[in-house]
């Protein structure tokens, strides 16, 4: 079982998460710079306070026949597994995405392609496995095209150097030229989401078994991991495609890769004047989605922030004021086996700590989509989620991909 984390409210029936507002930004978002170089180089920060209430999409006008219409109203009618399978994404290798089909036609919210070489008509077969998605209600397409040695679709969109070496020898302004040159293409190809890029301040070599950052890491000076992390956000938003920030708090320096076991961020008093500093940018120039890592974080919690209130609700939410979409880390990592937790069981205390959108690499995404579904429908059922929650993680996730289920034209 996962260990207590220390600012976790007791579990009570009636005590839920608080909830957000949505700012609706979804693809072709496009967000600004202006004012990062002050951000970037410290200053005051908001303490802690009580997350506002959030709507995943703006309600349309109200109809003089009948009450207003949004997308939670008409969510309010939908299943616990269709709620469910909203708030999932699963992994598939590029070279093979029929492998999802019945997921998609089950109406997962996403698809994560995975591999180093994708085929030339990606965009057509993509098409296809889309045709089946219900109500028209198609998943967000994601990979990770941050650069040097992860990049997934290089022999389509072109190879871009490491993002240290961006840092070191590439003007902001041209790296926001070269990431919405490959965001173009990945929007043509019917890839949606970057999971990039990552803000994290790291300076180390790697990435490695001791450092999941090393040349992912703009910089370890904050001020240009963050100037030209959100310059690269900015390029593929421009593009089209959804930037997603990350690893929140900041995995620099972490005491180890999460994909290997568990790690520990620096202490929170020390991301408050570092590697939170990028993350606060972000969220102050409009970004629309952050990816929460896999890492503790001391003085905070002792759970993977992926998985506490108090990382989320509390740093991301209550601190930053963060009213976005909020993904995990891949929960097949051995930072969250080694709780002893399924894939399953860390949906459920992921989503209940705030998260709207959980991601995972391995196993068989038939059987672990269908052990989550399983697993939400119980946690409804006993009160560990409120109905409400999932309605609003499933909403911000609609909201990403601009859906209004309102639309007399359909759903996009």
């Amino acid at each position: 079982m996962a260990v207590a984390d220390e600012r976790k409210p007791p579990s009570s029936g009636g005590v839920r998460p608080p909830t957000r507002l949505a700012r609706g930004l979804g693809v072709g978002a496009v967000v600004t710079l202006s004012g990062l170089l002050l951000i970037g180089c410290g200053g005051p920060r908001p303490a802690p306070v009580p997350s506002p209430s959030r709507s995943a999409a703006p309600s349309p006008s109200p109809s003089p026949k009948g009450p207003t219409c949004s997308n939670q109203t008409v969510m309010a009618g939908w299943t616990i597994k269709q709620l469910a399978e909203q708030v999932v994404a699963v992994p598939v290798q590029e070279t093979d995405v029929s492998a999802v089909q019945a997921e998609v036609a089950q109406g997962v919210g996403g698809i994560l392609l995975f591999g180093s070489n994708a085929p030339a008509d990606l965009g057509s077969q993509l098409k296809s496995v889309e045709a089946s998605a219900p109500g028209g209600i198609i998943p967000l397409v994601m990979t990770d095209e941050e650069g040097g040695g992860v990049q997934r679709m290089a022999n389509l969109v072109g190879s871009l150097p490491w993002a240290r070496q961006m840092g070191s020898t590439m003007t902001s302004a041209e790296i926001q030229s070269a990431a919405a040159s490959i965001g173009r293409v990945m929007l043509q190809q019917g890839v949606t989401m970057d999971l990039a890029p990552v803000v994290d301040i790291d300076g180390g070599v790697g990435p490695n078994a001791t450092n999941p950052d090393g040349f992912r890491s703009f910089s370890s000076n904050s001020t240009v991991a963050t100037n030209d992390g959100l310059a690269f956000a900015e390029g593929l938003a421009a593009a089209g495609v959804i930037p997603v920030v990350k690893h929140f708090p900041g995995l620099g320096e972490a005491s180890g890769n999460t994909d290997d076991g568990p790690a520990a961020t620096l202490p929170d008093a020390t991301l408050q004047t570092g590697g939170l500093l990028p993350f606060e940018a972000a969220v102050n120039a409009g970004l629309p989605a952050v990816m929460v890592s896999n890492a503790s974080i001391p003085g905070v919690t002792t759970l993977p922030a992926s998985l506490s209130p108090a990382a989320i609700q509390g740093l991301l939410v209550g601190q930053l004021h963060f009213q976005g979409l909020i993904l995990t880390d891949s929960l097949t990592a051995l930072a969250i086996a080694d709780l002893g937790l399924s894939v399953a069981q860390a949906t459920v205390e992921s989503i209940a700590a705030g998260a709207d959108m959980v991601l995972f690499s391995s196993g068989d995404p038939g059987q672990v989509t269908a052990a989550i579904d399983a697993a939400m429908v119980a946690a409804v059922a006993d009160g560990q989620i409120a109905t409400s929650r999932l309605v609003e993680a499933a909403g911000q996730v609609l909201a990403a991909k601009g859906v209004n289920l309102c639309s007399p034209s359909g759903p996009r």
